[in-house]
């Protein structure tokens, strides 16, 4: 909202991350959301962004990312370029990533890596395009949105 910062996450995410620090070309992501699983503490917020209002959880259930090319900025940072679809509308966008690990976990299980992203995008462009003026001038919704994204990879020991 344009009156304080609405925070929200998705709590249904499945995807694969192919990291190879040898070959950073060969690397790759691919992320599926559950669009309605929405979650911001809300409710009747939650129900609303779910709603043809918003992200039309009926007819665009998901949105999706897939790299088409990453690139090694340094030694632990990388730019992801890929296409982001939302609502039905795809955009290539570029995504800076701090990687971080391995690490072996404390349980003996294996090991897992991190990735941490956060970039905007402008929800207009997705053709997300509800709002409400407000009293006081100004508008309900900000275009722009923050995407933060924390990602714990297992590494799978046979590859």
């Amino acid at each position: 909202m344009m009156i304080a910062h609405v925070r929200g996450q998705f709590n249904k995410i499945s995807g694969t991350v192919y990291y190879d620090p040898l070959d950073i070309n060969s690397s790759s992501v691919e992320l599926v959301i559950d669009v309605a699983s929405i979650y911001t503490g809300i409710r009747k917020r939650d129900d609303h962004l779910r709603s043809s209002d918003f992200f039309d959880v009926n007819t665009c259930p998901t949105m999706s990312f897939k790299s088409t090319r990453i690139e090694l900025t340094d030694n632990n940072r990388v730019q992801v370029t890929g296409d982001l679809q939302i609502h039905g509308r795809t955009h290539r966008i570029t995504v800076p990533v701090q990687i971080s690990g391995p690490a072996k976990d404390p349980f003996g299980d294996g090991s897992s890596m991190g990735f941490t992203a956060s970039f905007i995008i402008n929800r207009e462009d997705y053709d997300i395009t509800w709002n409400q003026p407000m009293a006081a001038n100004g508008f309900m919704v900000g275009s722009e949105v923050e995407i933060s994204i924390d990602v714990e990879a297992d590494l799978d020991s046979t590859e």
